[in-house]
């Protein structure tokens, strides 16, 4: 149950996220111009309802659309969703377009699928766009009859729940589910399925709803972090804790301190009661927001405060700083926390778990559905293009549909469902591609996460196998490497000495000019290539390709082994690749190490020709 919420809270937050801006946009015009704003302006305030009621709805339903139809289910979403607005008047249809946008693109989706192959040639364009049409319009006179009526009723009963809650006094209580939601990942299903839509409607009203102050506020989880600044007795989770405080804080990005609270999950008494005793002084003062403050950074929750309201605002935050402090520092200084790493790393694996897979799992949790895959390193050239191809070799049997690529880590496709790449590139590939599923690995051959994914993708798809996967093409044998670019029997180096030599061997052989060798040195600075299975592809970086003269592939052989960080490599695959030819060149090389065999032969061998015959 908890990871179908996850799924759901995620699906959620993949559309309206892409959106928050327009949010804020609205949140910011309603704050300034209408009657009780900071300015107020009568002609600019008549664009509040206009971007409420249609502008807001429409970009969620569009979006929605996109996520399961692509750029067709954009379109019908945005259509479909119209009658839903139609068909109530009296509330904002946000909710209504977190219905409308997905169903419409599961029905675009389904429609060309079944028209697939039977479309006369020449009549694409009129059967593409009339099918749209035809079923935009079917779909938004559903929307004005059957969903628009429905949700009004459901946002009524919300609403009255609310109401009841609010005039008994007891909405602090929420404060119970919203916190432990929100370190088990379910806080998008709460805050953008449930308080938005409902904050809307209030604020659509009053200019402020404090639906919208109720899991963004920055302050428990702030109390949280401050006890482990000071009282923490491990000595590195102390340290870390004030660089949490900023990304938290100013940042917004809440999810920092969840490690902390899985450290010592006892803590998790002292957000819930910092956010109790804030909502209840919010809702004593009567104060709210003009627009849901995504990220939940205090920037954005003060400036989204109306007129005269400021500071109560930033005391209710402070109330739930010091309250959460108040409790969570006793609990810090006399536990023994677990290690930071580990708390993160079960962070990663419960995040995993809400979006339907268990990269940490020993046992897949089930078939999981993806459409694309990236592998994503620093240049998006090297060792992700490597770690792509011999995953796709992988799963090209089983799945092949899947769509596995390489890309930079900070150019990662919007589209991409999984993200794979090294832990030390976490952070950026989570700002490249938010709504992503991000699996981290120590390398992109060997890893055990690699085979948890492969074993949930795979899952129920290996009795097709043999019918699916489609004859293989021979293709003519060709020579990656010359006779003369392959080193056997070197004695034991440092990482430095063998990389340079590598790129000395490249340059004596024509491939590159002399400041390539240099520029592989900078590469592995930035980011180790050691692929897993004692085999390392030291390459130039992005910005020297201009100094590869012809592709090419030389082979160092060390039998003992060079230092790699805690790992050793015995094969150094030193490349050099002329415009997208290193491509082709890591794919040899992955067919190469599909033979484990052949692989540990080759890291023994004194026969150059097995060398030269295997890379073939």
């Amino acid at each position: 149950m908890k990871e179908k919420l996850g799924r759901f809270g995620k699906f959620l937050s993949g559309m309206v996220m892409p959106n928050i801006g327009a949010f804020i946009a609205w949140g910011f015009i309603t704050a300034l111009f209408i009657e009780k704003g900071w300015i107020p302006n009568d002609k600019l305030a008549s664009m509040v309802s206009p971007m409420l009621s249609y502008l807001l709805p429409v970009l969620i339903s569009a979006q929605g659309g996109y996520m399961i139809g692509g750029d067709r289910g954009r379109v019908i979403g945005a259509i479909a969703v119209i009658g839903a607005i139609c068909g109530c008047t009296e509330y904002p249809m946000l909710m209504g377009a977190m219905v409308m946008g997905p169903f419409a693109g599961w029905v675009i989706k389904k429609f060309d699928k079944a028209m697939e192959g039977h479309i006369p040639a020449g009549f694409e364009m009129l059967i593409n766009n009339f099918s749209v049409g035809i079923l935009g319009m079917l779909l938004s006179i559903l929307g004005y009859y059957v969903v628009g009526p429905f949700m009004a009723a459901v946002l009524t009963v919300l609403s009255a729940g609310v109401a009841v809650l609010v005039n008994a006094h007891l909405l602090p209580l929420v404060a119970i589910f919203i916190e432990p939601a929100k370190v088990l990942f379910l806080n998008n299903a709460i805050n953008h399925g449930i308080f938005s839509p409902i904050g809307i409607a209030e604020a659509a009203e009053t200019g402020k709803s404090i639906m919208y102050m109720l899991e963004p506020n920055p302050g428990p989880g702030l109390g949280v972090l401050l006890a482990y600044c000071f009282f923490c007795k491990d000595k590195t989770t102390r340290q870390s804790a004030p660089g949490a405080v900023i990304i938290h804080f100013l940042g917004g990005i809440h999810e920092i301190y969840f490690p902390y609270i899985l450290m010592n999950p006892v803590v998790i008494v002292a957000p819930i009661a910092g956010n109790i005793c804030s909502i209840a002084f919010y809702s004593l003062m009567n104060v709210g927001l003009s627009a849901p403050p995504s990220p939940g950074s205090i920037i954005a929750f003060l400036g989204l405060a109306p007129k005269g309201s400021t500071l109560i605002t930033l005391m209710g935050v402070l109330i739930a700083t010091a309250v959460s402090f108040a409790i969570a520092s006793p609990i810090v200084r006399m536990s023994a926390a677990k290690n930071l790493d580990e708390a993160q790393a079960e962070m990663a694996d419960m995040k995993a778990k809400a979006k339907g897979i268990a990269v940490n799992a020993t046992v897949p949790m089930g078939p999981v559905k993806a459409h694309k895959i990236v592998f994503a390193c620093d240049a998006g050239m090297g060792s992700s293009a490597m770690g792509a191809t011999k995953f796709r070799n992988r799963v090209a049997k089983v799945n092949p549909e899947l769509v596995v690529t390489n890309s930079s880590v900070d150019n990662i496709p919007a589209d991409a469902d999984i993200v794979v790449c090294q832990r030390i590139l976490a952070d950026r590939a989570k700002k490249s591609a938010p709504n992503a599923m991000l699996i981290t690995i120590g390398n992109f051959l060997a890893d055990p996460h690699l085979d948890n994914l492969y074993a949930s993708l795979c899952e129920n798809t290996e009795t097709v196998a043999a019918e699916t996967a489609p004859a293989e093409e021979k293709k003519p044998k060709k020579q990656i490497s010359p006779r003369e670019g392959v080193k056997l029997g070197l004695a034991s180096t440092d990482k430095e000495s063998a990389i340079l030599a590598a790129g000395k061997l490249l340059e004596e052989l024509g491939f590159v000019d002399e400041s390539y060798a240099e520029s592989m040195l900078e590469r592995e600075k930035l980011i180790t290539t050691y692929m897993g299975m004692g085999v390392a592809i030291p390459h130039g970086t992005s910005h020297k390709k201009g100094t590869v003269k012809k592709s090419g592939v030389v082979v160092m052989q060390y039998p003992e082994g060079v230092d790699f960080g805690d790992e050793k490599a015995y094969l150094l695959f030193g490349i050099a690749g002329l415009g997208d030819e290193h491509l082709d060149i890591l794919a040899s090389l992955c067919n190469t190490l599909e033979d484990e065999e052949a692989l540990e032969e080759m890291k023994k061998t004194t026969d150059v020709d097995f060398i030269l015959n295997t890379l073939q």
